[in-house]
């Protein structure tokens, strides 16, 4: 049992180590490329901070835990808008572009129906997990697009970043990129084991342990990214990790999972998670449609609901 903790916990620091190492190369990178903020936030800071639950939902569903690796992507978006949206508006408001509205929050739902859509025959196969990595294709290439049409001057841009002017930059960010992907291959390693190990000694669902100790784990480089851009006021950053987090979790890590393996869907994570994760995403547009921000008692409110969520789960 102790071992099986300090499994758990030792893989859960390397994977948030190799996310961390991911997120800071990539980013670097992509500045270099003259994105906005908040197009970083959605795009290469959202996919290195769910790399963490790609690898592990990989991991699962080879290892023939498909609720596992369901539970684990239902679960880290369920607390990417309840807890983690919820701590960083509560440490200080978040302020709402209209692009949020109007592109970032509809594609976050319309991800979310068409999972629910998908799954309800019971498993996600390769020909909707390739669906899913064109929809994200094509959302990527239209908000770096728009992004970049944006921009009004090279000199607004170099007064917003401050980029990297060193010659060996550019290797140092490979070498970070790197070091994370091995971060995240050998830390999914010991933590898919720790946690399957765990769940089998206490006779415990793989379901609640991929919704709680998984996504809670794997949600934790959202809730450092964003707790951090909501402190240094960086409010772009913050609301389009999350919002990009989970339309990359549900498009990218199903996406390729389910065209390496086929993901079944259990009856309780069909009728029970993906209908609280509707509901939250849901709850979420009238808290930023008031005053065009999240604040500080939109927080407590949706610290609340995770709380709740987390009670029927677990009892």
């Amino acid at each position: 049992m102790v071992l099986n903790i300090l499994i758990l916990i030792t893989g859960l620091a390397v994977l948030i180590l190799g996310g961390d190492f991911l997120v800071k190369g990539a980013s670097s990178i992509a500045l270099r490329l003259k994105l906005s903020t908040l197009v970083v936030g959605l795009t290469i800071v959202a996919f290195g901070t769910s790399s963490p639950e790609l690898i592990i939902s990989i991991k699962s569903a080879l290892a023939g835990s498909p609720d596992l690796a369901m539970g684990n992507v239902i679960g880290s978006n369920i607390c990417n808008l309840a807890l983690v949206l919820g701590i960083a508006s509560i440490i200080s408001p978040i302020y709402v572009q209209i692009n949020s509205l109007k592109i970032d929050w509809p594609m976050t739902m319309g991800s979310s129906l068409l999972l629910y859509l998908i799954v309800r025959e019971g498993f996600v196969d390769s020909y909707e997990g390739i669906l899913f990595i064109l929809i994200l294709v094509v959302y990527v290439v239209f908000i770096v697009r728009k992004s970049r049409k944006d921009m009004k001057t090279a000199k607004v841009l170099e007064q917003e970043f401050d980029l990297p002017e060193t010659p060996h930059t550019l290797l140092k960010d490979l070498s970070y990129i790197i070091l994370g992907s091995a971060g995240l291959y050998f830390g999914a390693e010991w933590f898919v084991g720790g946690a399957q190990d765990f769940a089998m000694e206490l006779g415990i669902e793989e379901r609640v342990i991929g919704i709680t100790v998984l996504a809670l784990g794997t949600s934790l480089p959202e809730l450092v990214t964003s707790s951090v851009a909501s402190f240094k006021k960086e409010t772009d950053l913050a609301l389009g990790n999350l919002m990009g987090s989970n339309i990359f979790n549900i498009l990218s890590i199903l996406g390729i999972t389910s065209i390496i393996t086929e993901i079944r869907v259990s009856d309780v994570i069909l009728n029970t998670d993906i209908i609280w994760m509707l509901g939250i995403t849901l709850v979420v547009l009238p808290l930023m449609l008031t005053k065009r921000q999240v604040g500080r008692t939109d927080g407590i409110i949706l610290l609340l609901i995770y709380i709740y969520y987390m009670y029927t789960v677990v009892w």
